[in-house]
């Protein structure tokens, strides 16, 4: 059985989710995941896999854009994004020694998937990998994530709920001093005449104790056992997939917002954190530009009418990063040996917001 999300513990955040409150409420996107453990090793590790527009072996742009709060990070094909609006195929996410074999796996998988395409056209694969540091819990440096696990983590994805917290890449990581990894949210946002959706996935592992502010409550400092870092020393990939239609800039302007949504946690952006942020659209399918015509159109909703879109965007990832919170539970250090990182206490957290302020 799953352990419970956030709102599960009474937490009231705001906003509209989608029926799944994850960013699979977005029709099309899926999410698969390969988890390493294996504590003998000291292995705790893994892959995450999102493919905006699910499985099809025709490739297809995906709408994007790309935002970093703080750079002590990576996320390969961010260049290409940010000159041209969109990438193809998935997106991963892995640990810091683990961006290569990530990259090499998905590449492959895209030339495996997309056959057709690399056969008989000049085409180059640009998968978008990211990366955060888990070398507390996880020997990182024994490289465990191989080609195959991304590749794994590929074919396993599906829609449907999401499962969070030591899942995937985010199986060795720690937010805010407390087991960390990955959480997911949506939001249903009316614009015009027409409902969209908006969905977040993170891969926490960035704050330190006393920032943690969860809805208002000092939580960090109400909460201070069991802490294990003296400054910041990890990172935050966001990735933000909606069906509204927008163009790479606007997209650049939701990625933006990830900002203020784990702003809203405490974080002040630590510089040893790298908080990296991609932002999708699966609106506007068509095919690959050196297939399509001269002249292209495209729908794009008006930037005045977009701040509920704005709000939608921050209100997710603030909550999906308190669901990878909500679903740790307590993990064994490697560095330094013989520590526990704790998963947060869930009756203490629920017990807050059942005390009117």
């Amino acid at each position: 059985m799953p352990p419970p999300r956030a709102r599960d513990l009474g937490l009231p955040f705001p906003g509209i989710p989608g029926p799944l409150n994850a960013i699979t409420d977005v029709a099309g996107v899926t999410v698969g995941y390969t988890t390493l453990t294996d504590p003998t090793r000291d292995m705790r590790t893994g892959v995450t896999a999102i493919i905006p527009r699910g499985y099809s072996t025709v490739p297809m742009p995906v709408w994007a854009g790309q935002y970093s709060l703080n750079g002590n990070g990576e996320l390969t094909g961010s260049h290409w994004i940010n000159d041209a609006g969109y990438f193809i195929g998935p997106v991963c996410i892995t640990n810091t020694h683990g961006v290569g074999a990530v990259h090499s796996g998905a590449t492959r998988w895209m030339i495996d998937t997309y056959s057709d395409f690399f056969r008989n056209d000049h085409a180059w694969a640009m998968p978008v990998v990211g990366e955060t540091y888990d070398g507390v819990l996880n020997d990182i440096n024994a490289m465990f994530v191989e080609p195959q696990h991304a590749i794994a983590a590929l074919q396993s994805a599906a829609g449907g709920p999401v499962a969070e917290g030591s899942v995937g890449g985010g199986n060795g990581m720690i937010c805010y001093e407390f087991k960390g990894g990955t959480g997911t949210s949506s939001r249903q946002i009316a614009i015009g005449e027409a409902t969209y959706t908006i969905g977040a996935m993170v891969q926490a592992n960035f704050g330190i104790r006393p920032w943690l502010n969860i809805l208002g409550y000092p939580v960090g400092r109400m909460m201070p056992e069991g802490t294990l870092l003296s400054q910041e020393t990890g990172s935050i990939i966001v990735v933000l997939g909606t069906n509204a239609p927008l163009s790479g800039l606007s997209l650049r302007q939701i990625a933006k917002r990830a900002a203020i949504g784990i702003g809203r946690t405490g974080t002040p952006g630590g510089n040893s954190s790298g908080d990296i942020f991609l932002a999708f659209s699966t609106a506007n399918a068509g095919p690959m530009p050196q297939h399509g015509a001269a002249l292209q159109y495209h729908e794009t909703l008006n930037n005045e009418w977009l701040d509920p879109l704005y709000l939608g965007a921050v209100e997710a990832v603030e909550e999906a990063v308190i669901n990878a919170l909500v679903a740790g539970e307590d993990t064994p250090t490697v560095k330094p040996r013989g520590r526990i990182c704790p998963g947060i206490d869930r009756n203490a957290l629920a017990a807050l917001f059942q005390t009117p302020v």
